[in-house]
């Protein structure tokens, strides 16, 4: 059980900088030449990508709490 907390933590706090544009928007900012709004909507993506699961753990842990704790 703790190699599975440590390898989410770790996996979660240390990840790999991806990729998480559409194909037609990569098309239309891959012509811009600063590259800047192509870095802003990636970023945005990943960061509306995340909140869900963000939101899912924090109920599943205070689920798991509330259950193992009226026990």
């Amino acid at each position: 059980m703790k190699n599975k907390i440590f390898f989410s933590l770790f996996s979660f706090l240390f990840f790999i900088e991806t990729n998480a544009q559409c194909a037609m928007c990569r098309a239309v900012l891959e012509s811009e030449e600063s590259q800047t709004a192509a870095k802003g909507i990636n970023n945005g993506i990943v960061y509306l990508m995340a909140i869900p699961y963000i939101l899912v753990f924090g109920i599943g842990y205070f689920i798991y709490r509330k259950y193992f704790k009226s026990k």
